[in-house]
């Protein structure tokens, strides 16, 4: 992409907590910035990216140019980079695939999205693909209840994207598909148990009297929980059909966004205060 068009998808990302608007609202982006392989200078570039469990896929297309992008040959260069996904800011090492693993994860990027097929054949080059690892530094920077308030909507941007994905999703799932959905579920749970061991206990040493509401939260926790192995179980069946999965995503939706809006309520007052 140009670098004007670059730097309007930038700004507008920062200001934004990740979203933009246009032709990629909606889309899963992240601000990659990598460090010149020449000049040693900080170059941030938005790209896509496929969710992969505890890392982040990207691939090298620069658009079907026969060239590899500047961003690639910079990382290649010096592989730990920046990352920026609209929550988080964080060091990430970028690890070039190779082999089996490459083709087998470019194949899965293809099922997906079949533009990244027609890149790599305008390109006529083998696209490279890289796995971002993260190193987090800790949470989100601000207000503890803000930085809750985010991490939240990060959640009800993935499982919009999601129910969109399966409903849009052909007789049959897609690979990636699935690994997305595995991942949300993942880094919910994650998330979840950090409340419960640190968050939680920390609030209720401090406010006796929400007893109750730490209560409710940690049932919604178990019943969360117990939807998100009832999808995962589901996803492990070849012959789940996208209607089954997207009633089970949506069921998901409501519990999960009800659960966050009366954490919300309750919490971010107290730990913005």
């Amino acid at each position: 992409m140009p670098i004007d068009f670059n730097q309007q998808i930038i700004d507008e990302f920062r200001a934004n907590r990740g979203q933009v608007g246009g032709m990629f609202e909606g889309a899963r982006l992240l601000l990659l910035t990598t460090v010149g392989a020449r000049t040693g200078a900080r170059h941030t570039t938005p790209l896509g990216y496929l969710p992969d469990g505890e890392r982040n896929l990207i691939i090298a297309s620069a658009g079907g140019s026969p060239r590899h992008p500047a961003w690639y040959h910079n990382l290649v260069a010096n592989p730990q980079v920046t990352v920026e996904d609209g929550v988080f800011t964080y060091q990430a090492k970028a690890v070039v695939l190779e082999g089996e693993e490459r083709d087998r994860i470019f194949a899965r990027a293809v099922e997906a999205d079949p533009g990244w097929g027609r890149y790599q054949e305008s390109a006529g080059r083998v696209l490279p693909v890289v796995a971002l690892l993260p190193i987090f530094d800790g949470p989100p920077p601000g207000r503890l209840g803000d930085a809750l308030k985010v991490v939240h909507d990060a959640f009800r941007r993935e499982l919009s994207r999601i129910r969109t994905e399966v409903a849009r999703s052909g007789p049959r799932l897609g690979a990636q598909l699935r690994v997305n959905c595995l991942t949300m579920c993942a880094n919910l749970h994650e998330h979840h148990t950090r409340e419960d061991e640190a968050v939680f206990p920390a609030v209720e040493a401090r406010y006796p009297e929400l007893e109750p509401v730490m209560d409710r939260l940690r049932a919604e926790h178990e019943t969360v929980q117990r939807l998100l192995g009832e999808l995962q179980a589901l996803l492990r069946d070849d012959g789940l059909s996208p209607g089954t999965l997207l009633a089970e995503v949506e069921r998901l939706t409501r519990e999960v966004e009800a659960h966050l809006d009366y954490e919300e309520e309750y919490l971010v007052p107290l730990l913005n205060g």
